[in-house]
């Protein structure tokens, strides 16, 4: 059985969103826990991610939502842990004027390569982070992308309930890892 790691963006993923809703439908999800939600201190999101993934019985996938794309980038950097793959939905552009000054500490993405199969998801209208953003970092990143049409930064705001889309694009990163 496949293991995922849920890593939502800074507030948590709420009730409705995709993230919350995939991880109440399969025992096979669980979320990672860093101190605060909302006010995220990478150090504090690093050691947590780290936690999640030792505590994983095999190589999980990485489920990140938001911030937790950049959280992703900065953790393969500094653990050698083994993750079968990471989905990453709504990478934040750190130059957009929305970008939270809380997030400013994730903002300087490491070069290079993710060291696993990824797959950035990305919006054609999300005020987080723009198509050509996206596109510029899944070529850094070696990772596949997929543009989805017009829904924001892809959260519960986006009406997208279950993503039975976003769950099916995981399901082919799965099968390709």
């Amino acid at each position: 059985m496949t293991h995922f790691i849920i890593l939502p963006g800074s507030g948590g993923s709420g009730p409705a969103h995709w993230q919350t809703r995939w991880e109440s439908a399969n025992p096979a999800m669980r979320r990672f826990q860093p101190s605060s939600w909302d006010l995220p201190d990478l150090t504090d999101w690093l050691a947590a991610l780290e936690a999640a993934v030792i505590e994983a019985p095999e190589p999980p996938v990485l489920v990140a939502h938001s911030l937790s794309c950049l959280l992703v980038a900065h953790w393969q950097k500094i653990s050698r842990r083994p993750v079968k793959a990471a989905l990453l939905v709504g990478v934040p552009d750190p130059t957009a004027a929305v970008f939270p000054t809380y997030g400013m500490a994730f903002a300087k993405i490491p070069e290079g390569r993710l060291r696993f199969a990824s797959l950035v998801v990305t919006s054609t209208n999300d005020p987080y982070g723009a198509p050509d953003y996206a596109e510029a970092r899944a070529k850094q990143w070696g990772s596949g992308l997929a543009v989805i049409g017009p829904f924001g930064h892809i959260n519960a705001e986006s009406g997208l309930g279950d993503w039975p889309q976003g769950f099916a694009l995981l399901d082919g990163l799965v099968s390709e890892s």
